[in-house]
């Protein structure tokens, strides 16, 4: 989250803070994350950023917990 909210480069700081949720992942024992549903609802996953900026964690923990295939995957039908 925060390296998100700091955005120290001109480009590329969401695939950077995807790589190392990876590393992190696969650090712990698990399988990479699987971004899939991040992809298919952006609109949603952007608003769990903005929440998460807002000291709400709990709609990020919830995508990160689906990314990691330990929970499925956020209601999507209204706000977080």
């Amino acid at each position: 989250m925060e390296l998100i909210l700091i955005h120290p480069f001109r480009e590329g700081n969401g695939r950077l803070a995807r790589l190392l949720a990876d590393v992190m992942a696969v650090q712990s024992g698990h399988e990479p994350l699987d971004y899939s549903t991040w992809e298919q609802h952006k609109t949603a996953y952007i608003g769990a950023i903005h929440a998460g900026m807002a000291g709400n964690y709990g709609a990020m923990d919830r995508w990160v917990a689906a990314a990691m295939g330990v929970a499925r995957a956020p209601d999507l039908s209204g706000p977080a």
